[in-house]
């Protein structure tokens, strides 16, 4: 396993409370991401999320769950651990950061899914910022591939 960790980050302005729980409950979280998400998260959990658009799915395993402060998931399908720590910033903004670590593989495999993850958690943290700040569904998840997720 690599030691390599991809960041990615963004300034939600809503409050804390409020951004963590819309990783935390999934008739949020499909604004922004995934399709349908079986169960919230909660300390322990085994979730499954589905992107339904393309015909995948993954069962995940939450690791760590601090209130308002952190979640750290560990995919079934692969490898990778994800960590989305929380900081308040005042009463109406939250700095959202999130690690992954756990690739596998050389060199170009190593690149390919660092890119593949930084990309994809940007997005995803876009797609949150425009459905809490603004109420808008950017579709950004669908839309990176509208004729079907590759491979």
């Amino acid at each position: 396993m690599s030691d390599v960790v991809v960041h990615a980050q963004m300034l939600v302005r809503r409050p804390v409370a409020e951004v963590f729980e819309a990783f935390v409950d999934p008739a949020i979280t499909t604004h922004f991401w995934f399709s349908k998400g079986s169960d919230r998260l909660g300390p322990g959990k085994r979730v499954r999320w589905d992107w339904e658009m393309f015909g995948v799915g993954d069962t995940l395993v939450v690791r760590e769950f601090e209130q308002d402060r952190k979640l750290r998931i560990q995919w079934d399908s692969d490898a990778t651990e994800v960590e989305w720590t929380f900081e308040s910033r005042g009463d109406d903004a939250t700095l959202v950061r999130i690690a992954t670590r756990g690739f596998r593989g050389d060199g170009g495999e190593l690149l390919a899914q660092a890119v593949d993850a930084k990309g994809g958690y940007t997005m995803v943290l876009a797609g949150l910022k425009a459905w809490l700040e603004h109420g808008i569904e950017l579709g950004l998840v669908h839309d990176q591939f509208p004729d079907g997720c590759p491979g």
